[in-house]
C-alpha cells in the first residue's frame, strides 16, 4: 500500500491527483490488476471527473453548496460531512499493462470540504 499526502489551501478544493495515482501504479510493479484509491476522511472524497475544463471544478463545488446550504446544523462541521457523503470515499480502476484505464476526458480528483489541512489518499494495487 502507498499513502499519498496533499496539503489543501482552501475550505473547499478539487485537486487533480491523476498523475500521482499513475506513478503509484508504476511504482507498484504490477502490470495487470486493479488499483483501489481510498480517502480515509469523512469530509473529503475521491472522484473520477472531467479533467480538461477547470471551470467544472467550480461548478461541482457550487452545486454541492446549493445541495447543502448554510443553515443551523446540529453538528458543528455538518456541511463538510454532508457534501462528502454525496461523493465517494473509494474508486476501483482497471490496470492494464501498468496503465490506469480512464476515459479520454477523465481524471482522478481529491475533493476537500474542510480545508486547509493535510489529506491522505491510500493506494493499493492488486495483481490480477
Amino acid at each position: 500500500m502507498q499513502i499519498l499526502k496533499y496539503k489543501t489551501k482552501y475550505k473547499s478544493e478539487v485537486i487533480d491527483i491523476t498523475n500521482d495515482i499513475k506513478e503509484a501504479v508504476i511504482k507498484s510493479g504490477i502490470k495487470n490488476g486493479i488499483v483501489t484509491i481510498f480517502c480515509p476522511h469523512s469530509t473529503a472524497s475521491v472522484i473520477i471527473f472531467e479533467k480538461s475544463d477547470s471551470s467544472l471544478k467550480r461548478d461541482l463545488l457550487g452545486m454541492l453548496k446549493d445541495i447543502v446550504p448554510f443553515r443551523d446544523y446540529q453538528h458543528n462541521n455538518a456541511r463538510a460531512h454532508l457534501k462528502a457523503a454525496f461523493l465517494r470515499s473509494n474508486i476501483n480502476l482497471i490496470v492494464d499493462n501498468a496503465e490506469v484505464m480512464l476515459g479520454d476526458w477523465q481524471g482522478i480528483f481529491l475533493v476537500d470540504f474542510d480545508g486547509p489541512r493535510e489529506r491522505k489518499v491510500y493506494i493499493k494495487v492488486i495483481n490480477g
